[in-house]
């Protein structure tokens, strides 16, 4: 599924990337406009994945494409860790050195009688902490033990440090929708540019990561 509107980036810099994951267990094309609109077009092959995908998209306003394929006649385990790898590379890709975002981001996403509480550094340092408690142990076809492993392999990836937390909540479903909610719009405040850093990185060792 995709929207019809046409994205318009007015920063001077590209930052459009497009990457191919390919194991024996599955094919991953990725392809994003971090300066879009919150274009979509996902086919994963897994429809809740799809839906959390889709959802990253609309509410970070990064224009994102995905198509996998992989061995999901075993489970969806492998589809879900390698499109977090794929999506987690092309955003620290189109990203570059970092220079000039605001790094940092943060969001309270109520979902009815869910409340959950993300934040955001893209430091160039991975590290996830993450603490949802469900309920059950799937969510139509999906194991709700793999969405942790998507975040983990997102973060790992894309460079980021991120700390998602379900304060409260009663629907499974609610939950992690509210997760990947959180995740985009805090995305969408730490990798805006910020007119006031005159194209510097926002960091007092002048690099992002753990070279220094």
């Amino acid at each position: 599924m995709s929207t019809k509107k046409k994205s318009k980036n007015t920063n001077k810099q590209e930052r459009e990337a497009s990457v191919t994951r390919k194991t024996k267990e599955t094919e991953i094309s990725v392809s994003l406009n971090l300066d879009g609109i919150g274009n979509y077009d996902i086919d994963t092959g897994i429809g809740f994945l799809d839906h959390m995908l889709e959802q990253l998209s609309r509410h970070s306003l990064i224009d994102l494409r995905v198509r996998a394929t992989g061995d999901i006649h075993i489970d969806f385990h492998h589809t879900t860790e390698d499109s977090g790898y794929a999506v987690g590379e092309a955003i620290s890709k189109a990203l570059g050195d970092r220079r000039g975002i605001r790094r940092y981001g943060d969001a309270l996403v109520p979902m009815d009688e869910t409340l959950t509480r993300v934040a955001l550094d893209a430091s160039n340092r991975p590290y996830l902490v993450y603490r949802v408690p469900f309920t059950i142990p799937k969510l139509g076809n999906m194991d709700t033990e793999l969405f942790q492993e998507w975040f983990r392999a997102f973060v790992q990836s894309a460079g980021l440090n991120l700390h998602v937390e379900v304060l409260y909540g009663e629907n499974n479903h609610h939950m992690i929708e509210s997760c990947y909610k959180g995740l985009a719009r805090c995305l969408r405040q730490a990798i805006e540019i910020d007119s006031r850093r005159s194209g510097d990185i926002p960091s007092t060792k002048g690099v992002l990561g753990n070279s220094i």
